[in-house]
């Protein structure tokens, strides 16, 4: 099989359900998004970090194909089945982040990205994932969206942003506070 097709060389692609549209088109970026979303997640895994986290990432990963399979998919014309993103999948993240901040000192200031690279990657892929939900919060706005896909990607911003804080933890590593000039 080819991976090149030549049908996207005049500037539109076909969602899921045949519908072509523009490459500019707000689905295309905010599944295009998702998948930049899932190549940071892809760059934290391959870094010096425990398997638990590394499993949590992999299951996110999976999770964000779910997502942009859905936000692949013509509402009104796609009749493919494709996975179904779930509140347990929310539910996962919320605990992860509860389970971390058990162990995190008590945030008190704000915390400016940095402190080693891995946590430099969680803090990049955390405003990746703040655009994704941005852009598919305008997608819902005129198209259908999976209210889950929403919630989801606002939790995982908010995982990143802890697991960014738990990695500094358990490398030692000063967290990078801000302090305002008053």
């Amino acid at each position: 099989m080819k991976i090149y097709t030549k049908t996207g060389d005049k500037g539109e692609t076909s969602l899921i359900g045949g519908v072509r549209v523009p490459k500019y088109h707000i689905r295309i970026e905010s599944y295009g998004t998702v998948d930049e979303l899932n190549s940071y997640i892809g760059l934290i895994m391959c870094q010096a970090i425990d398997t638990h986290h590394q499993q949590v990432l992999k299951e996110i990963q999976d999770r964000l194909f779910t997502i942009g399979s859905s936000l692949a998919s013509d509402p009104k014309k796609s009749k493919m089945k494709i996975p179904d993103l779930l509140e347990s999948d929310i539910v996962l993240l919320e605990k992860e982040m509860d389970d971390m901040n058990e162990v995190l000192p008590a945030l008190k200031n704000f915390i400016l990205p940095g402190g080693n690279t891995v946590v430099s990657y969680c803090h990049l892929a955390r405003c990746v994932c703040r655009r994704a939900e941005r852009l598919t919060v305008e997608l819902a706005s005129s198209s259908f969206v999976d209210s889950n896909i929403t919630i989801y990607l606002n939790r995982l911003s908010d995982y990143l942003f802890v697991l960014a804080r738990k990695l500094n933890d358990d490398a030692k590593t000063e967290e990078n506070i801000w302090i305002p000039r008053i």
